[in-house]
């Protein structure tokens, strides 16, 4: 099977087309023919090795955390699915590998492909949608009536948020550019600040939950419009010492994290407010209840622009310039 892979951690250019053995189905998996696969900046900073202290892959490494396919093949033990199903996951972090032919997924990863959804719009689901969802509802616990900031609203993460937040009865504010404006109080955001010409710490107040995607000066920043007890739930950092000991962590990373963090956590001591970090993880039992908004309307995919396989080095160049509305999905049908 024909796959992109990356040979050493550098740059995005790396990535090179490479003929692969096709996986085969052990137990408890399942053989999918990729039909699409979403990019994120994920997939930009694992190339260039931002995670390798705590991803530590082995390279050469096929590229990819997003996928919409069919079943080819399933394994031992396997009942929830057959040859021919049409399927979408966000494989476990430890077994990535989209931008290639075929893909085996543990069954646990994997759920049926929302039937009103095409394959590219399905594979630009996973990852952010199961981040949000493990953002708002699992840690932030939101409940209707509360208020809460999504940063970056027009991102891949943020489209999805903002009509999560909204379907779950919340007061939805996010940032953006002033263009975007119209587009994403479409989506359910009830404030949009344009980040240009307007600071949200100015402009909002008493916020019960935010979900930033823009480091640790934003994490900071939004702590000041909490009420007490709000909580930030930050995806791209700093990661905290919870983080690490999720993941089973060595020492030197539990010593890091609680480095890194720690003017962060202290910062939100004194404040009376709650930091966490969030890396999202596989699951298919909630991608089958994202599966089921999807198919009641509470839930649309965003699909900014589609690539075709071939051209995998190019969508993945224009994903790192951090420009795109919703997501950038590959096609390889």
């Amino acid at each position: 099977m024909k796959a992109y892979v990356i040979d050493r951690y550098q740059s995005r250019q790396d990535v090179r087309l490479a003929e692969m053995p096709q996986p085969t189905a052990a137990a408890g998996e399942v053989l999918v023919r990729i039909h699409a696969a979403g990019v994120n900046q994920l997939d930009t900073k694992i190339a260039q090795g931002e995670f390798k202290l705590i991803l530590p892959y082995r390279l050469p490494l096929v590229l990819g955390n997003d996928l919409a396919g069919v079943v080819v093949r399933v394994g031992a033990g396997v009942h929830a699915f057959a040859p021919g199903d049409e399927v979408y996951a966000r494989p476990d972090k430890n077994r990535i590998g989209t931008f290639a032919e075929f893909l085996t997924v543990s069954q646990d990863d994997l759920a049926r492909k929302p039937a009103n959804l095409t394959m590219t719009e399905a594979a630009s689901l996973p990852l952010v949608a199961l981040t949000a969802w493990q953002a708002l509802v699992e840690r932030a616990d939101l409940r209707p009536g509360q208020k809460v900031l999504v940063q970056a609203g027009s991102g891949g993460v943020g489209t999805i948020a903002i009509q999560l937040a909204k379907h779950l009865g919340a007061t939805v504010a996010t940032t953006a550019s002033a263009k975007n404006a119209d587009f994403l109080k479409d989506l359910g955001a009830d404030i949009v600040i344009d980040y240009r010409t307007q600071d949200f710490a100015t402009v909002l107040e008493g916020y019960d939950v935010v979900l930033d995607s823009q480091g640790p000066a934003s994490v900071a920043k939004s702590m000041s419009i909490l009420k007490p007890g709000g909580k930030v739930i930050g995806i791209a950092g700093p990661p905290d010492p919870d983080f690490a000991r999720e993941i089973g962590g060595n020492p030197i990373l539990k010593i890091a994290t609680r480095l890194l963090s720690l003017q962060t956590r202290c910062r939100a001591a004194r404040l009376g407010v709650d930091y966490s970090f969030l890396f999202m993880r596989a699951s298919g039992k909630q991608l089958s209840e994202i599966t089921t908004l999807v198919e009641n309307g509470n839930i649309r995919p965003v699909v900014d622009r589609v690539f075709p396989f071939s051209a995998t080095p190019q969508a993945l160049n224009h994903i790192a310039q951090g420009a795109t509305k919703g997501k950038i999905v590959i096609s390889m049908i």
